[in-house]
């Protein structure tokens, strides 16, 4: 099981590294068919969220491709969102939360398909700071109850409202997760719902998966990148339809 573990967490940290995604969206299925229960595979999951965004947004900034100054202030508010999440969830049902889910995935779709591509160079819309505050709580109550990282959510705001560059924004999206999956873990300490031993094993074979991400990101045309961004999109839909009508 080590070495299944192993593997799994060199393709999840991969995901993340190339994708600016937490994992957890992929990282969870894949538990669940190796035999682990639903709680014990979240609790892993946030563990491998919190080693790979942690390590992919240190890589990224020593790259120059993450603007930490922004992001602080929109992370903070993830991390406040992430708490108000955890109450919320208990009074909306699946059902309700997998519809908005969808919806959130098909703005997704729509903002990134039709934005256009920015270059690295390019100047990026500023906001000020209580509004990306703001911007962070929302996507941080939302993503908490939705049991997602939020850069789902972000990224695409990123690109197609503030015209971020795609590598500039999958960056920032990983950067959010640090502020996210920080809260999840928390949180699920005060439970006592963590697997600490198979959590740091997938964790810390993410880190070697972040790497190669990051490396493959900074390596593709931001074209290439946007296209397979707009593919992991696709594939999330079409797991999410399978899941409410199938």
């Amino acid at each position: 099981m080590i070495v299944e573990l192993m593997l799994v967490g060199i393709f999840i940290g991969t995901m993340s590294g190339f994708f600016g995604i937490g994992g957890g969206m992929i990282l969870v299925p894949i538990l669940l068919v190796l035999g682990f229960d639903t709680k014990d595979a979240i609790g892993i999951s946030i563990i491998q969220m919190v080693f790979s965004s942690i390590y992919g947004s240190y890589l990224n900034h020593k790259k120059g491709s993450l603007i930490i100054g922004e992001g602080i202030f929109v992370g903070l508010g993830g991390f406040l969102g992430g708490y108000i999440g955890g109450y919320v969830t208990q009074f909306i049902s699946d059902m309700v939360l997998q519809f908005l889910f969808l919806g959130i995935l098909i703005f997704a779709l729509f903002r990134l398909s039709f934005s256009k591509d920015n270059e690295e160079e390019e100047e990026t819309k500023t906001l000020n700071r209580a509004l990306l505050f703001g911007i962070g709580l929302g996507i941080g109550i939302f993503s908490i109850t939705l049991g997602i990282g939020g850069s789902i959510i972000l990224t695409p705001l990123l690109v197609g409202v503030l015209h971020y560059p795609i590598k500039k924004a999958v960056s920032a999206g990983l950067f959010f997760v640090v502020f996210s999956s920080i809260a999840g873990l928390i949180s699920r300490l005060s439970t006592g719902t963590i697997d600490f031993s198979n959590g740091l094993i997938v964790g810390c074979a993410s880190l070697l998966g972040v790497t190669l991400g990051i490396w493959l990101k900074d390596h593709v045309t931001s074209k290439n990148h946007k296209m397979a961004l707009l593919a992991l999109y696709m594939f999330a839909l079409g797991m999410l339809v399978k899941k409410i009508w199938f």
